[in-house]
């Protein structure tokens, strides 16, 4: 009974325009570029109401091939727990805060959404942790050292090509 109650209550929140446009702010894609998201492995220990969904039918790109074309195509990329307006730890709230300082376009993908895409961004930077950060296809490292960075004046430096746009805080 308290299932089926649960069930009925959640359906009927789902159902409001606050909540479905919420649910697009939070996607996979933080920027004006393509939006991605695809199913996880299963997990025995998550129950299928929530689970990841597979927002890309029948794409042929790899997971590999996102993250390559993110990183060259993004003069700023981050990959990290949550989205820039809505960040999910400490850690990449402070990257993103730093970040913001320069007004920089900042483009990021969520990889809390789709636990195959965190695999692919570890092994394409050989970094274990998140953030991720690339800066002109480079990569930076996370919170600890863009922090430092941005101490030191290194990051102003690093950030200086890259086309400022009107901050929006």
């Amino acid at each position: 009974m308290a299932r089926l109650l649960s069930n009925a209550v959640f359906k009927g929140i789902a159902t409001l325009p606050s909540v479905r446009s919420s649910r697009n702010a939070l996607g996979s894609f933080y920027g004006n570029r393509l939006k991605y998201s695809a199913n996880g492995p299963s997990d025995p220990d998550t129950h299928e109401d929530f689970r990841p969904t597979n927002k890309v039918q029948g794409s042929a790109v790899s997971l590999e091939d996102v993250v390559e074309q993110d990183v060259k195509e993004n003069p700023v990329m981050i990959y990290m727990k949550g989205v820039p307006d809505f960040p999910q730890c400490g850690f990449s709230s402070l990257a993103v805060r730093v970040l913001k300082q320069y007004g920089i376009p900042l483009s990021a993908r969520n990889i809390l959404e789709d636990p195959e895409l965190k695999i692919a961004v570890k092994a394409f930077s050989h970094w274990p942790t998140f953030p991720q950060i690339f800066i002109n296809g480079e990569f930076i490292g996370g919170s600890d050292i863009i922090l430092n960075m941005h101490q030191t004046g290194e990051l102003k430096e690093k950030l200086k090509d890259i086309a400022a746009s009107p901050k929006s805080e």
